[in-house]
C-alpha cells in the first residue's frame, strides 16, 4: 500500500509538468484541499504551493518531486518489499502457508526457486504491460481524452477555467467520493479515508483463510458489490456532477465503505470452506 501510495504521489506530481490548461485547473482543484481544514488551512494550501498561486514556484518544486524525491521513496519502498519477501517467502492464490510441510533439509514441501520459475512468471506480466505501454504511446497516445485530455494542449490559463474539471482516470473513483459530500471538509475527509482505510484491510478481515475461492458466500457478494462501487465510482469521478450523477456517486460511496466497515463481521460469521494442506492438492 506504501508504493500504491507513493505511485498516486508520483501521477499528481507529473500531471502538473505539461502545464497544460486541464492540469493547471486540476492541480488548482486538489491543491485547494488543505484550504478546507479549519485555522490551518490557508497557510498550509499556501505552504503546499509555495506560492499565492500555482505558479512557476509550485511548477518547480513539483519537478523535484516528481523527479527525484518520490522515485527514491519508491527505490526504498521497493527495497524493502524485497527484503521482506525474501524473509517472509511469497503467497500463493490458495492462501497456504507452505512452511508447515518440510522435508528432511527444512525445504518446504511445495517451495519452487526464484528462477527459472518466477522470473518467467514475472517476464510474461512484464512482456503484456509493454506490449500495451507501447500500443497506447505508438498508437493511441490520447485515449480517447482519458489518457491527454483535449483541454491539456492548451497552455495553462488561470482566466480560462475548462468546462468540466477532472482527474486523470486512476483518480477519478475518489475524486468522486470526494464531490459526494455537500462539505468541502467532510469531502476531503471522506476521499481521504476511502486510500487511508485500504491499509487496514489486513485487521479488518477476520476470515480463517486468505484465497477468495474458499471464502464464503458474504466476501463474494461483498467483494463484487465493492467492485462494483469502485468501477462506478472511477466513471461518475469522470463526467460532470449532475443531480442524478451526485446522487449515484453517494450511494456508490456508502457501499465503497460497507465494504470495509462490515468486514469484521461478515468474514467472522461466514462459513468457510476447508482450504488443502498442499498447494499441489496432495494429502
Amino acid at each position: 500500500m506504501g508504493i500504491y501510495l507513493a505511485l498516486m504521489a508520483e501521477g499528481f506530481f507529473g500531471y502538473l509538468l505539461p502545464w497544460g490548461n486541464m492540469s493547471f485547473w486540476g492541480a488548482q482543484v486538489i491543491l485547494n484541499l488543505p484550504a478546507a481544514l479549519p485555522v490551518i488551512g490557508d497557510g498550509l494550501a499556501e505552504w503546499v504551493r509555495g506560492d499565492y498561486i500555482i505558479s512557476g514556484i509550485t511548477l518547480n518544486r513539483f519537478f523535484a518531486l516528481h523527479v527525484v524525491a518520490i522515485p527514491l521513496v519508491l527505490v526504498g519502498l521497493v527495497f524493502m518489499h524485497i527484503v521482506a519477501l525474501h524473509h517472509v517467502g511469497s503467497n500463493n492464490p490458495d492462501g497456504i502457508d507452505i512452511k508447515k510441510l518440510k522435508d528432511k533439509n527444512g525445504v518446504p514441501l511445495d517451495g519452487i526457486e526464484f528462477h527459472p520459475y518466477y522470473t518467467v512468471h514475472d517476464m510474461v506480466g512484464i512482456v503484456v504491460f509493454f506490449i500495451c505501454f507501447f500500443a497506447v504511446v505508438f498508437f493511441f497516445p490520447e485515449g480517447g481524452g482519458f489518457f491527454l485530455e483535449p483541454p491539456n494542449f492548451e497552455t495553462a490559463n488561470s482566466l480560462k477555467t475548462p468546462a468540466h474539471i477532472a482527474p486523470v482516470w486512476y483518480y477519478t473513483p475518489f475524486y468522486a467520493i470526494l464531490r459526494a459530500v455537500p462539505s468541502k471538509l467532510g469531502g476531503v475527509i471522506a476521499m481521504g479515508a476511502a486510500i487511508a482505510v485500504l491499509f487496514l484491510i489486513p485487521w479488518l478481515d477476520r476470515s480463517p483463510v486468505r484465497s477468495i475461492r474458499y471464502k464464503g458466500i458474504l466476501s463474494k457478494i461483498a467483494l463484487t458489490v465493492f467492485a462494483i462501487s469502485f468501477i462506478v465510482l472511477g466513471y461518475l469521478g469522470a463526467t460532470p456532477a449532475t443531480p442524478t450523477a451526485t446522487i449515484m456517486a453517494r450511494v456508490f460511496t456508502i457501499l465503497y465503505f460497507l465494504f470495509f466497515l462490515l468486514m469484521p463481521f461478515y468474514t467472522a460469521i461466514e462459513k468457510c470452506k476447508q482450504p488443502p494442506e498442499r498447494v499441489t492438492g496432495g494429502h
